[in-house]
């Protein structure tokens, strides 16, 4: 295989990509949202030059094609690096699997199905009160039997978002929740020390909840596992680490109960695929995060249907048009129906989606094409 031409369709929020072989077939991926006109410059400019044109073996040689980049772009080992080969590497597999008339998650060993889904709020704006209420409205509505909450301030330095608010909020959905047979998820975003993560850890364990995400500063991976070792509840992480030796160093240290990585911020599903083989050595549970409905949570739907050590449930966020209003109209067809409380996989070739015309007509386009010859 040979890929001769790469796309991309971009906003400061989302960017698409799409990627051409030699033999006229094509496939859609995605570079990481946050600074995605960004991501792809990078893609072009130091990506796509070590990409094009090389022949190479799709089953046996596509992770080799990504590291050769990375290689190539050694002075730059950074997120944005990884956010710009996602974008490609996500594509292919795209390519790969319409060319076999297979979903990915075939290609990937799995097999279409249905996967139970946590309700994420990415909310610190709303009063504790209307988090319970809105939980109780999506479990009726659309069947949830697992919410996410966030707690503290992001990267908070101990702070909280506002005065009490993490006292409230921890016993108000645990009340909410009561008697409903639900998993209940908290997620700090680096807020806290040590001492003040351990505070509001038992705080978590003594009303029901069960994940603990990032309690602590993410890099600081021995403060996260000093928590870890005195508490009960999973403590998880890892979202922002696109790492590879970071990884290694967070199992080694026991930092962590789940890991949680992002298949975009990582650099595609090749080298999350990496990250899910050490958790399986390691003993541990693979909970992606996929806090939107970019086309990572499809991608990780994919991931979550193939390897064998899938956490219990999808990341799905449930943000209405006034949080992420980049994330609606993006489809021709919807990949993110929840029914009861669950999403499907389905059986389309590739990630089974299709991209609107009209936002990609409305998006920055940059093409990248293999010399002649």
């Amino acid at each position: 295989m040979r890929l001769t031409k790469i796309e991309t369709f971009a906003t400061p929020d989302v960017g698409f990509v799409r990627v051409t072989d030699e033999m006229g077939r094509e496939g859609w991926g995605q570079v990481s949202t946050y600074q995605s006109d960004i991501s792809a410059a990078v893609l072009h400019r130091q990506v796509a030059p070590h990409v094009l044109g090389v022949v190479f073996d799709p089953d046996t040689g596509q992770d080799d094609l990504f590291q050769r980049a990375w290689e190539k772009e050694h002075k730059f080992p950074g997120s944005y690096m990884c956010r710009a080969i996602g974008g490609v590497e996500t594509a292919l597999w795209d390519l790969r699997g319409k060319a076999a008339g297979k979903p990915v998650a075939t290609l990937l060993g799995g097999s279409p199905g249905k996967l139970r889904a946590y309700a994420s709020s990415m909310k610190r704006d709303i009063t504790p009160e209307a988090e319970a209420e809105r939980f109780r409205r999506l479990r009726g509505e659309q069947g949830f039997d697992a919410f996410k909450f966030r707690i503290g301030a992001e990267c908070g330095r101990n702070r909280d978002e506002w005065e009490g608010r993490t006292e409230a909020i921890i016993p108000e959905i645990a009340a909410a929740m009561r008697g409903e047979d639900v998993a209940l998820l908290a997620d700090a975003n680096s807020c806290y020390a040590p001492a003040e993560a351990m505070h509001y850890g038992r705080m978590l364990q003594d009303h029901g909840i069960t994940h603990y995400e990032e309690p602590c500063p993410y890099w600081e991976l021995e403060q996260t596992a000093e928590v870890t070792a005195a508490l009960e509840i999973d403590v998880t992480g890892g979202e922002q680490d696109c790492w590879l030796p970071t990884w290694r160093r967070m199992f080694e240290l026991k930092a962590v109960n789940v890991a949680q990585p992002d298949v975009l911020y990582l650099g595609g599903i090749g080298r999350t695929l990496q990250v899910a083989k050490m958790a399986a050595a390691a003993g541990l549970p693979v909970t992606p995060h996929a806090a939107n409905l970019g086309l990572v949570t499809l991608f990780t739907m994919h991931l979550l249907r193939a390897i064998p050590n899938a956490g219990p449930y999808l990341e799905f966020s449930i943000e209405e048009a006034d949080y992420y209003p980049w994330q609606y109209g993006l489809y021709r067809n919807d990949p993110y129906r929840v029914e009861g409380g669950k999403v499907e996989v389905t059986d389309a070739p590739g990630w089974g989606v299709e991209i609107a015309p009209e936002w990609l007509e409305a998006a920055d386009y940059r093409v990248s094409e293999a010399p002649a010859g």
